[in-house]
């Protein structure tokens, strides 16, 4: 079973230009989640044969938004967090804005474990974002995620707005203090990985040069410049069942290309009756 991740950076461009029906066509992932979809189903035009499609898009047009398209049907279908689970939270006007407002998770369950797509709060260039993020988002979705894990495992993946270590982008230095790389969305970050969430890629690839994002500006994919902020981790449970971790870096039509993990079968949904 293959589960991908890609944020599309828009949804309507990457089919306009034909690379969202060839990636498909070729990779035919058992379920795709994407980020920063920008659109909500009504405004395209796309025939997913043999997939169901669940849509979380951001109340502001063109902005954000989430999708799962999905060969087994799921079990249960969650958008954001779920009311209960936010008003445990003493914060949770700010959920509620950045989770259902803005589209950015979605849970699809599954017989044996959960799949969350999560488009996570960029901190913005001046970091005007940073105590959200850092004091609000990052602590809410990992209680979230741990909340889903008392029932099965997780699997989550998204772009997570985030180098974790120096070797995820290709100039540290530089770029330290910066959104992306500032110490708490780090800090953020390693907070999975202690929580008990393994990074799936780095089970099987370590070192650099292994990035998901590049900016537009001084050829910087050509050259390989990138950082990597696209991830997929997995609950401790399922370590074992994952057989291989891979990024798409020659997959274009968004400023970032697709993730992928491959699970055992046994460890796969259930298929339908």
């Amino acid at each position: 079973m293959k589960i991908y991740s890609w944020n599309v950076n828009g949804i309507r461009a990457v089919l306009k230009k034909g690379v969202f029906q060839s990636f498909l066509a070729t990779h035919q992932p058992d379920v795709l989640c994407l980020q920063e979809t920008k659109a909500e189903r009504g405004q395209i035009e796309i025939d997913l044969p043999g997939y169901h499609e669940y849509w979380n898009s951001a109340i502001k047009k063109g902005y954000s938004g989430t999708a799962v398209f999905s060969k087994q049907e799921p079990l249960a279908v969650i958008n954001g967090f779920p009311e209960d689970f936010a008003k445990r939270f003493q914060f949770a006007d700010e959920l509620k804005r950045d989770s259902a407002d803005e589209g950015r998770v979605i849970t699809v369950e599954f017989t044996k474990f959960f799949v969350v797509t999560v488009y996570t709060p960029n901190a913005k260039e001046d970091l005007s974002r940073l105590p959200l993020r850092f004091e609000h988002w990052d602590p809410a979705f990992l209680a979230y995620c741990k909340q889903l894990e008392r029932t099965k495992p997780v699997i989550f993946c998204g772009d997570l707005n985030v180098a974790h270590t120096e070797l995820d982008l290709a100039n540290p230095k530089p770029n330290r203090g910066k959104k992306g790389f500032t110490d708490e969305e780090r800090k953020g970050f390693q907070n999975f990985v202690d929580a008990g969430f393994i990074d799936t890629l780095r089970l099987f690839k370590q070192g650099n040069g292994h990035y998901t994002w590049w900016s537009h500006f001084a050829n910087a994919r050509a050259r390989n410049i990138g950082w990597r902020i696209d991830y997929v981790l997995v609950s401790l449970q399922l370590r074992s069942a994952v057989k291989a971790a891979d990024i798409y870096a020659e997959v274009t039509g968004s400023d970032h290309c697709p993730v992928s993990i491959t699970l055992e079968a046994e460890d796969s949904p259930a298929p339908e009756s």
